[in-house]
C-alpha cells in the first residue's frame, strides 16, 4: 500500500434518501458523480467506494480522508445533499483490520 495510506482513515459515509426524490436525484446524478470522482487527493480526501443501496433507500459511500472534516466538507458540496434529497447524512470513522482495505487501519 501506499505510504500516505497510514495518515489516512476511512470514513463511511451513510445516506438516506429522502422520500419521492428519485426523479430530481436522476436528473443530478451527473453533477453528484462528478463532484464524487473528483475526490483524488491522497493528503486530504479520496473516494474509494460509492453506490446505491439496492433497494433504493440510499447508498454508502467510503472515503479515505486526513480528518472527518474532509469528509463533511465533500458530503455538504454534494448535489444530492445541497438539494435535499438526502433526508440524513451519518458519517462514521471505520478501522477495516482485516481485508483489501485493512493497509488503511490504524
Amino acid at each position: 500500500m501506499e505510504s500516505t495510506l497510514a495518515a489516512m482513515s476511512l470514513f463511511s459515509v451513510e445516506y438516506v434518501y429522502a422520500p419521492e426524490t428519485d426523479e430530481a436525484r436522476a436528473q443530478h446524478r451527473g453533477a453528484h458523480r462528478e463532484l464524487l470522482g473528483a475526490q483524488t487527493d491522497p493528503e486530504t480526501v479520496k473516494l474509494v467506494a460509492s453506490g446505491p443501496y439496492t433497494d433504493g433507500s440510499g447508498a454508502l459511500l467510503i472515503f479515505a480522508a486526513s480528518g472527518e472534516d474532509a469528509v463533511n466538507d465533500v458530503i455538504k458540496r454534494d448535489p444530492f445533499v445541497s438539494e435535499g434529497f438526502v433526508a440524513n447524512a451519518k458519517v462514521t470513522e471505520w478501522d477495516p483490520v482485516t481485508g483489501e482495505l485493512s493497509g488503511y487501519a490504524s
